[in-house]
């Protein structure tokens, strides 16, 4: 029989009996990670600026990033909901992805940073191409890029996960592993 007083207090926190945000945050720890930064363009923050650029560069690091499907290639980035990323990908559909090279540990850590208002300065010094679909920035030295329209947005949780069609993808050669996530820190395989 379901003890329903206890599945309405579960629900009342949002947890699944017994799951406490420790207990959660600890296993999915474990769990290594792919690096990926998520960029894409926005409109400019300061409209009434003649000085201001009409777009900027938006960037996020993301962890829970994965391929959904071949045909139609298919992948899918899991968002905080509310996030600057996500109030901007539900606005507009182009966005784009660089996997990142175990060397680009500092773009990470630059683009993980939360509660920035702009992004313009944390491209400064960051060898990036534009996108031919969406103009977005694609990192130099990636292990790949890709360039994405979305295709779904599905509410998870307090999580917005993405799905997009791969618009282009470039494997360019390169040396090196990739960036990992890992019990809280960033890793290199081996």
């Amino acid at each position: 029989m379901l003890n329903t007083a206890s599945a309405t207090a579960s629900a009342a926190i949002g947890h699944a009996e017994g799951v406490s945000d420790d207990e959660f945050r600890t296993a999915m720890a474990r769990l290594a990670a792919g690096v990926v930064l998520v960029t894409a363009q926005e409109p400019s923050l300061d409209p009434d600026d003649p000085q201001a650029p009409g777009v900027e560069d938006v960037g996020m690091t993301a962890t829970a990033f994965m391929s959904v499907s071949l045909d139609p290639p298919l992948v899918l980035v899991s968002l905080r909901e509310g996030s600057r990323m996500d109030d901007l990908l539900d606005e507009q559909p182009l966005w784009a992805v660089s996997v990142l090279a175990e060397n680009q540990r500092h773009i990470a850590g630059r683009f993980a940073m939360k509660g920035r208002i702009s992004d313009r300065l944390l491209f400064d010094d960051i060898p990036c191409t534009r996108g031919e679909v969406t103009n977005a920035p694609l990192v130099g030295g990636a292990l790949a890029t890709l360039e994405c329209r979305t295709e779904q947005r599905v509410t998870a949780g307090d999580h917005t996960l993405v799905i997009g069609r791969v618009l282009t993808a470039q494997a360019p050669p390169t040396e090196g592993g990739p960036l990992l996530y890992y019990r809280g820190r960033y890793r290199q395989l081996g």
